[in-house]
């Protein structure tokens, strides 16, 4: 392939400067030219990541003002963006954006280029010398097929942070196996603590060992450009493990087999081992979750369910003989519970100080009162779809104004931006790159 110039990557006087410097040279968390006051602008993410724990994270990293370049298929885009319906329709009457894409895509520009082809290659490790971070999710030793490996590109941008995301790790036995939320959920343990005692193990409705690994990838991130002001400006390798974040997550129940040497209890349901009552009650109209966490609690809910007598049951005085008399006493609850309707004992639990909620559906809970007043909907216009709805980024600063500042990219969006604004690509060289099928 020929270009106009002798290099593959001209570049402006601007673009030389930074790229002796090594990496984004703005100062994080000042406020861009909007006004809004972002923690981590002036940080550079190249986001090799798909589907979910990636894509999560480096959402997380965007949320907060990086500046996160997507890497996606330049045909197909990443695997999500297939994964429907429900689908947000194209305004053009066309399929639109998967649900599931737009979920862990926003404030992102998104790249189409394909790293199999030599000349991507060669803009991904430009890209990788102007960006501080590099988070990617593929199985170990299969970018370094691509010279998109951490030892290759550390020898040529020693700043970069290099985040890997895998189903089990660099090292181990099971290095080389692909693993999926599923999968872990079930080998490490969660699987066979979730569901009904008398059931079969379940998977959480949500994949949340996806989502816990995102979230220690994006933690451990921002700790490693913490350690690099430090450590000369030097970068490192981050081994994040799907199953590693599992068995982190396992917290007390891990502990308690640990110190106690015995196998675990099982599934309780929404019930609690070590709490009762601690649990869903049916209601005539659904469900209602009660929580009499201690004996004073406990009090309070048995004057406001009408069982007063309760209270001084030599079988329930204590959490203790509550725990051993579970089968008398849940039974009996929920034959009070089911004589009204959540919201009457909604109403009836008020201002108790008992923890006490109802059993809410998705719809149920985005639309709730609290979620709303609270700012975790926002809707956000999509350049295809239109006005779209998007969860909102949930912590609150007292100074700092992170949140969507721009909806999840259509393929490619932002490649001409990257190529020609970042790298310093005239349209003919870009043109020439799409009719060779390197970019999109």
């Amino acid at each position: 392939m020929h270009f106009h110039r002798p290099s593959l990557f001209p570049g402006s006087r601007r673009l030389h400067l930074r790229l002796r410097r090594g990496y984004s040279t703005s100062s994080p968390g000042i406020a861009d030219s909007s006004g809004l006051k972002l923690p981590l602008r002036g940080l550079r993410v190249l986001d090799l990541t798909r589907v979910l724990a990636g894509p999560y994270c480096t959402q997380i990293l965007g949320d907060l003002g990086a500046e996160v370049i997507k890497v996606e298929h330049p045909t197909r885009g990443d695997d999500t963006r297939a994964w429907g319906p429900p689908y947000a329709p194209s305004k053009d009457g066309g399929k639109g954006e998967s649900a599931y894409f737009l979920a862990v895509n926003r404030n992102k520009k998104s790249l189409g280029l394909s790293f199999k082809h030599p000349s991507g290659q060669r803009i991904l490790q430009r890209l990788a010398k102007t960006s501080d971070i590099l988070v990617e999710n593929y199985l170990p030793g299969t970018l370094k097929k691509y010279s998109l490996d951490y030892q290759t590109l550390h020898q040529m941008a020693p700043h970069l942070i290099y985040a890997s995301i895998t189903g089990y790790g660099q090292t181990g036995p099971y290095k080389d196996r692909a693993g999926y939320d599923v999968m872990v959920e079930a080998e490490m343990g969660l699987m066979h603590i979730t569901g009904e005692p008398e059931g079969p193990p379940v998977k959480v409705g949500v994949a949340v060992t996806d989502l816990a690994t995102g979230l220690y990838c994006s933690n451990s991130v921002l700790a490693a450009v913490i350690a690099r002001a430090g450590n000369g400006g030097m970068g490192q390798w981050i081994d994040v493990a799907l199953s590693d974040c599992q068995v982190a997550t396992l917290a007390n129940i891990a502990s308690s087999a640990l110190i106690s040497g015995k196998r675990d209890e099982g599934r309780f349901g929404t019930a609690h081992p070590s709490i009762v009552p601690y649990e869903s009650f049916p209601t005539t109209d659904g469900n209602i979750l009660l929580a009499g966490g201690n004996d004073r609690l406990y009090a309070i809910l048995c004057q406001r369910i009408g069982r007063p007598e309760w209270i001084t049951d030599p079988r329930f005085v204590t959490n203790e003989e509550r725990v051993k008399n579970r089968k008398i006493l849940v039974p009996m609850m929920a034959e009070i519970t089911r004589s009204k309707t959540t919201q009457e004992w909604l109403e009836i639990f008020d201002s108790s100080g008992i923890p006490y909620a109802a059993v809410n559906d998705i719809q149920a809970t985005l639309s709730h009162s609290h979620v709303l007043a609270r700012d975790m909907v926002k809707t956000v216009h999509h350049p295809t779809c239109g006005d779209i709805k998007l969860v909102n980024t949930p912590v609150k600063y007292s100074d700092s104004t992170p949140g969507i500042r721009a909806p999840p990219p259509t393929l490619g969006q932002h490649t001409d931006e990257v190529l020609m604004d970042l790298l310093g690509f005239s349209s003919d060289e870009v043109e020439e790159l799409r009719r060779d099928r390197v970019v999109a």
